[in-house]
C-alpha cells in the first residue's frame, strides 16, 4: 500500500516533535511505501532526516518561494484575466464573508472549482491581479465592513489577496497518487489531501498533534495584519479545517483535549480515534542515579511557545529557597527564532542566574538531557502531547507541567500539574521535588510504569496499521471512539469557555 504523508512545516526539512513522530510511522510500518509531500516555505529547505528505504519519493510544494510548476508558470502580473480564465473567486469571497455556521456545503463546491481551475490554468496570477484586488474591495463595501474603524483598505486587499494566492498554491501541483493521503494537520496541510480525493477518489485521514485553528487563533493575537486581513483569513482556514474534518475517513487527534475541539469545530465523532504519540521504551531506559547538585532539565525547541521566559523566572524564585540549585537547558531555536534565545539569555542575566542556569544546545542523546536533572519540567503555553513529556516519564523522571493540550492526559496523577505563565506555582512545585527525594523515586517510578502502559510507539505503530488496512480498503474502521479507553486514561476537560468558545466567537 502506498501512503502520501504530507506535512506542513515539518518532516522532513524540520526537527520537533511532529517530525518526530512521522519518522516513527514510516520507520515502524516497512511494509508500507510512503510519498512524502512537505509544505514548505520556500522550497529550497534541505532534507533534515536520514529517509528509510520505503520513502518511495519527497516532493517540496512551496507556499512562498518561487512559483510552483503548473499549467502555466509564467505571471501576468496586474492584468486581469478574461471572464473565461477567471476562477470563482466572488463566489470563494462571499462565503467568506458569511458568517460561520452558514454555507460550508457552498464553500466545499467553490473550493472544488478553485482546484479545478487551478489545475487549467494559472490560479498565481488570477489572484494576484488587479481584477481579484478590486473584487475583494467591492466586496467589502458590499458587506458595509467600512463602517467599523477598522474600515479595509486597498493595501489591506492586496495583503489578503497575497494571503489566499499563496494558501492555494498546493492546488497548482498535480494532485499525488496514492492508496492513502495522510495528512499530518488540518488547514493548509490538507490541501493536496483533498486534490487526491477530487482527482484521484484517494480516501483521507487527517492527524493533529496541536489543534490548526486553536493555533491560528492564538498567532493572530500578535499578527502585524490589520484586522480585516486576518478576519478574512482566519474564516477561510476555519471553512477549510471543517472541510477537511468532512472529507476525511478518519481523524486521529493526538489526545482528547484535541478531540474535544475538533467536536467544536464541526468533526463527526463517529470518524475520530484518538491515537496516543509513543516513544521506544528502549531508547529511554529508567535512570539509575540523580546528579548530586539539585538540577531541574528542560529539553525542547527553544521558541516563544515554550515560555523559557517564565521557567526563568521560576527559577529565579527557587535559587532564593536552595541557592544551589541549577537549571539546565537542552536545545536550540528553529530558523526565524534566534533572537528570542538571546532574549532569554539576557533575561538570565537581568536575574542574576545566568551562573547557574545554562543553555546547551541540542544533545546527541535525548535521554541524556533527562538524566541531567532530579526533575524535568515542561513549561510551554501550549502543546499537543509533547514527546518530552512522555520520554522524561519513559525515564522515570518526576515531572512538572504546564496544563496545556493533552499534557494533563500523560502526566495524570504521576506528576505535578501548574498554570501555565506562573512562575510562582512553577517555583513552587520544582521546589518541592528537589526537597523530597522519596516523592521523586515514587513518582518517577509510577510515571515509567504509565508510559510503558499507554504511551509506546508500537501501541501507536498497531493503531495505524490497523486504520491504513481497512481506509486503504475501502472497509469502515469499526466504531469504539466514543467507548474508546483514551477517554478513560485521565478525567481530561472540555476546553475551557475562556479558550475554544471565546476564541471561535471572537474570531467570527
Amino acid at each position: 500500500m502506498e501512503v502520501a504523508l504530507i506535512a506542513e512545516g515539518t518532516y522532513p526539512h524540520q526537527f520537533g516533535g511532529v517530525s518526530v513522530w512521522c519518522d516513527q510511522l514510516v520507520r515502524g510500518m516497512p511494509d508500507y511505501d510512503f510519498l512524502l509531500v512537505a509544505l514548505t516555505a520556500t522550497g529550497t529547505e534541505p532534507v533534515r532526516w536520514s529517509l528509510p528505504d520505503n520513502v518511495m519519493s519527497v516532493d517540496s510544494v512551496p507556499l512562498w518561494g518561487p512559483l510552483p510548476p503548473g499549467p502555466s508558470s509564467r505571471r501576468r502580473g496586474w492584468r486581469s484575466p478574461g471572464s473565461a480564465r477567471r476562477p470563482p473567486l466572488g463566489d470563494l469571497i462571499d462565503v467568506l464573508l458569511t458568517p460561520p455556521g452558514q454555507a460550508q456545503d457552498r464553500f466545499a463546491g467553490v473550493l472544488r472549482e478553485m482546484f479545478e481551475f487551478a489545475q487549467q490554468a494559472d490560479l498565481t496570477a488570477a489572484l494576484s491581479g488587479e481584477w481579484a484586488v478590486t473584487l475583494l474591495s467591492d466586496a467589502w463595501r458590499y458587506w458595509r465592513m467600512d463602517s467599523t474603524d477598522a474600515a479595509p483598505t486597498l493595501h489591506d486587499a492586496v495583503t489578503a489577496m497575497q494571503l489566499l494566492e499563496h494558501s492555494l498554491r498546493p492546488f497548482s501541483r498535480p494532485p499525488v497518487r496514492a492508496d492513502i493521503a495522510h495528512a499530518v494537520t488540518n488547514g493548509l496541510g490538507a490541501l493536496p489531501a483533498l486534490a487526491a480525493r477530487w482527482r484521484h477518489g484517494t480516501p483521507m485521514v487527517v492527524t493533529e498533534h496541536g489543534i490548526y485553528m486553536r493555533e491560528q487563533y492564538m498567532h493572530s493575537r500578535s499578527s502585524p495584519l490589520r484586522w480585516p486581513v486576518r478576519a478574512l483569513h482566519l474564516r477561510f482556514l476555519r471553512r477549510l479545517c471543517s472541510l477537511g474534518y468532512s472529507e476525511a475517513e478518519m481523524i486521529t487527534p493526538g489526545n482528547v483535549f484535541n478531540k474535544r475541539w475538533e467536536e467544536q469545530l464541526g468533526a463527526d465523532l463517529s470518524r475520530v480515534r484518538t491515537v496516543y504519540n509513543g516513544v521506544d521504551p528502549a531508547d529511554f531506559p529508567a535512570s539509575t542515579s540523580e546528579p548530586e547538585i539539585p538540577t531541574i532539565s528542560w529539553a525542547g525547541r527553544v521558541d516563544p511557545v515554550k515560555d523559557l521566559e517564565t521557567l526563568l523566572l521560576a527559577f529565579s524564585l527557587v535559587r532564593r529557597q536552595i541557592p544551589e540549585a541549577r537549571l539546565r537547558m537542552f536545545g536550540s531555536p528553529p530558523h526565524g527564532q534566534e533572537a528570542y534565545l538571546e532574549r532569554c539569555r539576557a533575561l538570565a542575566a537581568e536575574l542574576g542566574v545566568c551562573d547557574a542556569a545554562t543553555f546547551e544546545g541540542r544533545v546527541a542523546e535525548i535521554h541524556d538531557a533527562y538524566d541531567a536533572g532530579q526533575v524535568v519540567v515542561l513549561c510551554s503555553i501550549a502543546e499537543g502531547f509533547p514527546y518530552t513529556l512522555i520520554e522524561a516519564m519513559t525515564c522515570g523522571r518526576p515531572c512538572v507541567a504546564t496544563d496545556v493540550g493533552g499534557v494533563s492526559e500523560a502526566v495524570a496523577d504521576v506528576g505535578l500539574i501548574v498554570p501555565p505563565r506562573s512562575p510562582e506555582e512553577l517555583a513552587e512545585s520544582c521546589i518541592r521535588l528537589l526537597r523530597d527525594a522519596a516523592l521523586r523515586r515514587r513518582l518517577g517510578a509510577a510515571a515509567r510504569a504509565r508510559a510503558l502502559e499507554y504511551f509506546t510507539v508500537d501501541r501507536a505503530i498497531n493503531a495505524f496499521d490497523e486504520i491504513y488496512t481497512f481506509v486503504g480498503s475501502g472497509l469502515k474502521l469499526p466504531t469504539a471512539e466514543l467507548d474508546d479507553e483514551s477517554d478513560d486514561l485521565v478525567p481530561a476537560a472540555q476546553p475551557a469557555r475562556g479558550d475554544a468558545t471565546e476564541l471561535l466567537e471572537a474570531a467570527g
